[in-house]
């Protein structure tokens, strides 16, 4: 039950983080926090922990924890690199992918469209990580496999609020078909194209997600 806890008061703070809520560089007191989620400070380490370990926080000693927010320049960087990633990763994918993989991301898909339908932003998210995850694993490539997901972690809470922008779970559930529909033809060409431009966030995508992380 704890563990469970943690995870919710760690997303809890990472939308808080995410739209600014938390500012960059504010402490994160482990009693305060305690006293406002109502639970022991067992849950409340574990959160921190978990947010330290995806850079949303630094954990100082004899100070304490505090907010690492990046800024516009950084976050862009980030997703830049992040997109170039899963390229490689879907690349690779194209030519190594399992029928079992192929199975399991279009499961996840069907996922991601019934979320669509319910207009449930986190429902799609947990979906969409199905997705992503199950990708990094299809390219038979443990270390590339391992920094996808790293900074998949350290980009998850600016990943989950870009899906409450207005169509953009729809929009996501297309580009997913088209990645889908290279990986079934075994070109890893087209499937890498389409997954860096469904990654990316450049131009008026970025421009939407900055102006929702202010707005909120």
């Amino acid at each position: 039950m704890d563990t469970r806890r943690s995870d919710l008061i760690a997303d809890d703070l990472e939308d808080e983080i995410a739209t600014g809520a938390l500012e960059d560089g504010a402490r994160l007191d482990e009693m305060a926090l305690a006293a406002r989620f109502g639970v022991s400070r067992t849950p409340i380490r574990e959160a921190l922990q978990r947010l330290a370990s995806t850079g949303l926080v630094e954990q100082r000693p004899r100070r304490g924890v505090f907010v690492a927010q990046p800024g516009p320049v950084e976050l862009l960087e980030m997703f830049e690199v992040m997109a170039e990633l899963e390229g490689v990763c879907v690349r690779l994918a194209a030519d190594r992918l399992t029928d079992e993989d192929l199975t399991a991301l279009e499961d996840a898909n069907v996922a991601c469209a019934q979320a669509v339908s319910d207009g449930d932003a986190d429902q799609y998210y947990h979906a969409n990580e199905r997705f992503h995850l199950r990708l990094y694993a299809a390219c038979g490539n443990g270390f590339l496999e391992s920094e996808a997901r790293r900074l998949h972690r350290r980009l998850k809470p600016y990943r989950r609020l870009q899906l409450r922008l207005r169509g953009r779970m729809d929009q996501s559930l297309q580009e997913h078909r088209a990645v889908l529909t290279a990986l079934r033809d075994g070109n890893g060409i087209d499937a890498s194209s389409a997954l860096r431009a469904h990654v990316s966030v450049q131009g008026e995508k970025f421009h939407r997600l900055i102006a929702e992380m202010r707005r909120t």
